[in-house]
């Protein structure tokens, strides 16, 4: 797969809601290859911690702290998809592969 090297986050994505409101959005103007690395690595950690969980049964902050790791991690690959559809983001220039 091809990304355009100019694609930035466009900051449209909200995450960790309280009473439907949103507390927090993906800032725009992140290169969306440094965002995808971003998700990638908050959720290696949020899959190590999801792990932790289920061998502890005592405790949930594992579970919790992976939760909200997660959440985060969606929300940036939501918002980076919104920038991969966006029309004319399809051209051949700019392109790395």
């Amino acid at each position: 797969m091809t990304i355009p090297q100019n694609l930035k986050t466009i900051g449209l994505t909200p995450f960790s809601y309280h009473a439907n409101e949103p507390l927090f959005r993906i800032n725009a103007g992140v290169p969306v290859i440094e965002a995808l690395t971003h998700a990638s690595n908050l959720l290696h950690v949020a899959k190590m911690l999801a792990s932790d969980a289920a061998m502890d049964r005592e405790t949930d902050r594992h579970a919790w702290a992976s939760y909200f790791l997660q959440d985060m991690s969606k929300a940036i690959i939501d918002d980076v998809v919104k920038v991969l559809e966006a029309p004319g983001n399809n051209r051949g220039a700019d392109v790395v592969s």
